[in-house]
C-alpha cells in the first residue's frame, strides 16, 4: 500500500525538460517532494514520477498539447522515490531557450479535495 504525501501549502514544484522530455531543472521542492536529489532527476524523463494509477492517455493528452504549442492544465498523480504518492495541480507549456532550443517548463501546486476527487474519478473512467 503506498503513502500519500501531502504537499504543503505554499509549495511551487518547477520542472524544465528538453524537447524528448528528458529533465533538465528541478528546484528544490520537486526534489524534496518526490524523494530524489537533483542528480538522479538530471537526464531521466519526466515520467520517473508518472505513478502507475495514472491512465496513459492524461499524459497523452499532456504531451500533445503542447507538442502543439498550448498550455495543459490538470491534476496529476506523481509517485515518490520511496513509492509513495502526491497529487499535483499541473501546468505545463512550451518555451524556448536562449539559444532557441524547446524546452517544456511545468509548474505544479497544492490541489484542492475536490480536484483529487473529481480527478480520481475520471481517471478511473479511462483506465
Amino acid at each position: 500500500m503506498s503513502i500519500e504525501i501531502k504537499i504543503p501549502e505554499n509549495t511551487i514544484i518547477v520542472s524544465e525538460t528538453d524537447a524528448k522530455g528528458n529533465i533538465i531543472f528541478a528546484n528544490k521542492d520537486f526534489c524534496k517532494i518526490a524523494g530524489y536529489n537533483l542528480e538522479e532527476l538530471i537526464g531521466k524523463p519526466h515520467n520517473i514520477v508518472r505513478d502507475a494509477d495514472m491512465p496513459k492517455i492524461a499524459f497523452e493528452d499532456l504531451w500533445k498539447t503542447i507538442q502543439a504549442g498550448k498550455i495543459w492544465k490538470g491534476i496529476v498523480k506523481n509517485r515518490t522515490k520511496s513509492g509513495g504518492y502526491y497529487w499535483v495541480n499541473a501546468t505545463a507549456y512550451p518555451s524556448k531557450n536562449p539559444k532557441g532550443e524547446l524546452r517544456y517548463i511545468s509548474v505544479r501546486i497544492k490541489p484542492t479535495e475536490q480536484e483529487v476527487a473529481e480527478a480520481t474519478k475520471l481517471y478511473a473512467t479511462l483506465k
